[in-house]
């Protein structure tokens, strides 16, 4: 049973007093009195305000992040969560204290008294670590004892005269978190060894504090011109102070009589730099502690420029000192010989590094562009739940080994006089569109949600129902009604909320796919980059205005071709759109959409012609009349009224009703094309 939790069953009754005292009572009659005249302990030191938000900082910040068992792997690690100390390091410390607090305590009594000791209680039968209670740093001694033949050993005294508990402890049974110190084995007292710092900072708030006291004025003096009696002087100096002593008496009125005068006496605060010495303390507590002056509150220096940097030093400097300090305890003092090659501990820091959001997100996007990071690496760092074929890593298909370029095999579908390096390009751009299918797919399903919502409630409103006859509430709705509400509502508030879900993510698609067919381009290329903006919105526009003729179309048909059941003809519509619509949008954007932005980019890259490249997997033989079929690039592929024939004259023609500039032909052709 730990001592500390022996103790909670009952204190034995004894206080402390000059038989048995305290050690602060101890520390007392030993002296801790600075160069300041402050008495200066690891008690008194934490009233001071810079030295206790320090201690605070490095505390709470190891106290906060999480500490993991981990278990190695062949290549990689893994939470060792089936290990019993995962959940004492990580949750539960022991039964009155968690993980959080006890690490936030060990590294206060490490950061202050220079050693943080907690006492480990096994199983009595296996020797499973199952509790860690912190003993106080103030009745704990620790000892270096020779055990021969060259070899020494650590022995923790801890007496506790108040509970009556005293105990001799081996290093099995303690975990030691040491700050530096000068033999390896006890860390330096830093409140003793910066006494006189802290000293002169409790001094300059003690001044302070007095001179307020005293109306915001120095001491002084009484001159009279003549001779006083003893008796006469304790009287006037009564008096006087009876009158001015105290805040609550400042300024008042003295009158001063027999030619008394008062003389002031003693250094003025401007004088002194009071104000000066109080900031220079803040410093001298920084420097103490390794802390950059704005973590305990100094941004007189501090800007948005630098203070993130700050930031990154003290993770990396201070900081990481007591977190290695805590996973070597771990590891030499908690696992077994035959464990510490299996397992370590390790704090994630990523907390305290994070930037904003649109900085994490930009480092996300390239450690998943080039295929260190999966969708579901960067969920689990957003703290969000990974999603159905998340774990895919990227491979950059512009990014191969030398030796493997190769001009490609026959019959792989690359269209005659096609480049391997736009071979390699198209095939970058698809999978860079086939990575925006699902986004689109989910951001049309949510459009759909309200887009029937409104649709069902305006149904409900005007269509009449079957049961209503041709009562006074039937005669008062029409499907004219119906569609001109319908038709207020496509144009208003579902194209606005289309423009709102689309544009965004059709945007970052267009710019994904223009950097990878600037690589194509003459002249400057990537280093050239396009402003896609404005073309999307345009884009986006037309499509969700397209949409919701479409739509409002579609509905008009159903509802008028149902006049039994207007209502349920369109419930079943909105139906068939949330099964097929988000799938089919998705598909023809993904195809649509990359060649028609590579087009952009190309005519500001100044390509002249491009080809129309057939996929290989593709078995249309209207696709395959196209493929390697070059125009200019003002010109379409195919005009608006013309048609492309089959396989032969006698079959079938696919008519062509809008001016062709790019793939795809038809919907699930999945052709592209690349510059001439």
């Amino acid at each position: 049973m730990g001592l500390i939790r022996s103790a909670a069953r009952g204190r034995t009754g004894e206080t402390s007093g000059l038989a048995q005292p305290e050690r602060w009572l101890e520390d007392w009659f030993a002296g801790g009195r600075s160069a300041s005249g402050i008495h200066v302990t690891p008690g008194t030191a934490m009233h001071y305000s810079p030295w206790w938000a320090g201690v605070r900082v490095i505390a709470e910040d190891v106290g906060s992040l999480p500490l993991h068992l981990y278990e190695r792997l062949d290549r990689g690690k893994q939470r060792a969560r089936a290990h019993s100390l995962y959940r004492v390091l990580r949750h539960q410390a022991n039964p009155m204290m968690s993980s959080q607090a006890l690490r936030e305590t060990l590294t206060h009594h490490a950061v202050t008294w220079g050693n943080g000791v907690a006492q480990v209680v096994t199983h009595p039968r296996t020797g499973v670590v199952e509790e860690l209670w912190p003993l106080r740093p103030d009745r704990l001694r620790i000892c270096v004892r020779r055990l021969g033949g060259g070899r020494f050993t650590r022995v923790y005294q801890y007496r506790d005269d108040v509970n009556g508990i005293t105990a001799t402890l081996l290093p099995d049974e303690v975990l030691h978190v040491a700050g530096l110190g000068y033999d390896g084995v006890r860390g330096y007292p830093v409140v003793e060894l910066a006494a006189n710092s802290i000293g002169l900072g409790l001094a300059t708030e003690t001044h302070g504090s007095k001179v307020f006291s005293n109306g915001s004025a120095p001491g002084g003096a009484l001159s009279h011109p003549g001779v006083l009696s003893p008796e006469a002087r304790r009287r006037m100096a009564a008096d006087w102070e009876d009158i001015h002593r105290s805040i609550d008496n400042a300024h008042r009125v003295a009158i001063l009589e027999e030619g008394v005068t008062w003389q002031a006496v003693g250094m003025p605060n401007d004088s002194a730099q009071f104000l000066e010495t109080r900031k220079l303390q803040i410093g001298e507590m920084g420097r103490w502690l390794r802390l950059p002056p704005h973590m305990i509150g100094d941004l007189d220096r501090a800007t948005f420029s630098n203070i993130e940097q700050q930031q990154i030093d003290y993770v990396s400097s201070a900081l990481r000192t007591w977190l290695e300090r805590w996973e070597t305890a771990i590891w030499t003092q908690l696992l077994t010989t035959s464990e510490q090659d299996r397992y370590y501990a390790e704090h994630l820091v990523d907390v305290l590094l994070r930037g904003d959001t649109l900085t994490r997100y930009q480092a996300y996007a390239v450690g998943r562009q080039n295929g260190w990071l999966s969708a579901n690496d960067i969920r689990e760092r957003e703290n969000e739940n990974p999603v159905p074929g998340g774990d895919v890593y990227l491979v950059p298909l512009n990014m191969v080994p030398s030796d493997q370029v190769s001009a490609p095999a026959p019959g792989d579908g690359q269209a005659p006089g096609r480049s391997v390096r736009g071979a390699r390009s198209a095939a970058a751009r698809r999978k860079i569109a086939d990575r925006y299918g699902l986004r689109i797919a989910r951001a049309d399903a949510k459009l759909l949600e309200l887009e029937s919502t409104h649709v069902t409630a305006l149904a409900a409103e005007h269509l009449p129902a079957p049961d209503e006859g041709g009562g006074e509430r039937g005669r008062t709705r029409s499907v004219l009604g119906f569609l001109t509400a319908l038709q207020q509502l496509y144009d208003g508030l579902i194209q606005e909320r289309t423009l709102e879900a689309w544009y965004p993510l059709f945007l970052a698609l267009a710019e994904d796919i223009g950097e990878e067919a600037a690589k194509e381009a003459p002249g400057p290329g990537p280093d050239k980059p396009v402003d896609l903006a404005t073309w999307v919105h345009a884009y986006t526009s037309a499509h969700a205005a397209y949409r919701a003729v479409s739509s409002v179309g579609q509905l008009r048909k159903v509802a008028e071709e149902a006049p039994a059941d207007p209502a349920a003809a369109v419930a079943e519509r909105l139906a068939k759109w949330a099964a097929e619509r988000p799938e089919q949008l998705s598909r023809w954007q993904t195809s649509q959409l990359p060649n028609a932005a590579a087009r952009e980019v190309w005519k500001d890259h100044g390509v002249e012609r491009l080809v129309w490249n057939t996929s290989g997997s593709s078995d249309c033989p209207f696709c395959e009349r196209m493929d390697g079929r070059t125009v200019s690039i003002d010109r379409p592929f195919a005009a608006a009224g013309s048609s492309v024939e089959g396989e032969d004259k006698d079959a079938p023609r696919l008519d062509v009703h809008r001016d062709l500039h790019h793939p795809p032909l038809h919907p699930g052709c999945d052709c592209q094309m690349d510059p001439d």
